[in-house]
């Protein structure tokens, strides 16, 4: 068993992602926000006497804000496993433009169906269950609302297979999630 606290933050809001399917598109953040969620993240580590490393996607989103916390001292490392899901030809496009009839192939099988013939969702759950088991002790993360849901889901329901209609909400920009992930390797 590997037992480790993931802390994550979401990455600030990315500029220009209104109303569009992001996934893997590769968006810029806003140098302040970045900053302001670097300054929390920094302040929450010193507080709980964790160590000055941060975790982020190779996504423009979570680097910039790993950026600041190595001007900060800390240690930045980046891992494709916290990319957050590939929405394949959906990526970048506004969601009105996707084909109702996709998404609801989508959720008719969420768990197996490749959204956009990107990625599936158990391809994302795997994923976030492979950095949670390569990690012993706390690791710090900023991450992607979608994979901060599938390694939360199977924090919170391990033996239970999603649904589009149970999937946790998404947590908010600049939003911290913490929970023990007690997987088995």
């Amino acid at each position: 068993m590997a037992v480790s606290v993931v802390v994550v933050w979401r990455h600030p809001r990315p500029d220009g992602a209104e109303g569009r399917c992001i996934g893997r598109t590769d968006l810029p953040v806003d140098r302040r926000r970045a900053k302001r969620l670097a300054h929390r993240i920094r302040a929450y580590a010193r507080r709980e006497g964790l160590p000055r490393v941060i975790w982020t996607s190779p996504l423009e989103r979570g680097v910039a804000v790993g950026r600041w916390l190595r001007a900060f001292g800390f240690v930045l490392r980046v891992d494709g496993d916290l990319a957050e899901l590939d929405f394949g030809r959906w990526d970048g496009l506004l969601w009105q433009a996707v084909a109702p009839l996709e998404v609801a192939a989508w959720e008719a099988d969420f768990l197996h169906h490749a959204a956009g013939g990107g990625e599936s969702l158990a391809s994302l759950m795997r994923r976030a269950r492979r950095f949670s088991d390569a990690r012993d002790g706390t690791a710090l993360v900023v991450g992607h609302a979608g994979w901060i849901s599938a390694w939360r889901w199977q924090c919170e329901r391990p033996q239970a297979v999603p649904s589009a209609g149970e999937w946790p909400r998404s947590v908010r920009y600049g939003e911290r999630f913490a929970a023990p992930s007690v997987l088995s390797r």
